[in-house]
This record gives structure tokens, sequence and C-alpha cells, in this order.
């Protein structure tokens, strides 16, 4: 039984040699075609991670800018408040200015008003006998500031130019 199955073994090895040798150089070109693409699988797979990391550094890089942008964005925008509220506070002051020379004016222009009615009721009062002499009239005018005024019957006008410091 040994010597048959040897027998058999040995017929059917020279077949499978035969067979074996065309399907070694088949088995030998298969394996360098799955080689062949196998390297150029992990060719791929480099140049795929190359250009991932660089897509990756890109985006880095960018979101570097992005936040130095923003951060000068944001540092002018603070200054730019801080220059609001400056002048808002520079105007505030101005205004309560404003109002206090308006009242001012207001008060002068009263007594302007004030001056001029006295110095017409004092010269259209017909005084004949209570006339005071010409000597006294006289220094009246000279001691009265308000009667040699060019501006007797004329109110008093601010200028913004008044306002600037």
């Amino acid at each position: 039984m040994a010597s048959s199955s040897t027998g058999a073994n040995s017929s059917g090895s020279s077949t499978i040699q035969n067979s074996g040798s065309e399907g070694g150089d088949l088995q030998h070109v298969m394996d360098q075609r799955k080689r062949k693409r196998m390297l150029s699988n992990r060719e791929s797979a480099r140049r795929s991670r190359i250009r991932k990391q660089n897509h990756v550094d890109g985006l880095t890089a960018q979101e570097c800018e992005l936040t130095k942008e923003n951060n000068q964005i944001l540092a002018s925008m603070n200054m730019a408040s801080q220059l609001y509220f400056n002048i808002e506070a520079e105007n505030s002051i101005l205004r309560a200015q404003m109002a206090e020379l308006s009242q001012r004016l207001e008060s002068l222009n009263g007594i302007i008003n004030y001056m001029n009615s006295t110095n017409a009721t004092i010269f259209q009062t017909d005084h004949h006998e209570d006339t005071p002499p010409a000597h006294e009239y006289d220094s009246f005018m000279i001691n009265n500031p308000w009667s040699s005024s060019p501006y007797l019957n004329h109110p008093i006008m601010a200028s913004t130019d008044v306002f600037m410091y």
C-alpha cells in the first residue's frame, strides 16, 4: 500500500511540478504584481499623508493669521471706543460750559435791556425844575459806560469760537 501510494504520488507530483513550474511563473508574476500594487498603494498613501499634512499646516497658518488679524481689529475697536468715550466726555463738558455761557449771555442781555430802559426813562422824563445842571448830565454820561456803548441797543451774540479753548 505504501508502494502504490508512493508510485501514485511520484507520478502526481511530476504533473504538479510541471504545472507548478508554469504555476510558479504565474505565481511569481502574481506576487510581483501584488508587490508592485502594494508599493504603489504605499506611495499613494504617503503622498496622501503629505497632502493632508500640508493642508493641516496651511489651515494652521491661516488660523494664526486670522487670530492675529482678529486681535488687531479688537485692539482697533477698543482704541476707537476709548476715543469715542473721551470725545463724549469732552462734549458733555462743552455742553455744560455752553449752557453756563448761554445763561450768562441771557443775564448780560437782561442787564443791557434794563440799562436801555432806565436810560430811556431818564432822558424821556421832563424835569423842568428837577433837571440836573449840564455838568451833572455830562458826568453821568462819562461815568455810565452803557450810555456811550455803540452796542447799546444790540444783544450780545456768542459765536462758536468762544467755546474753543
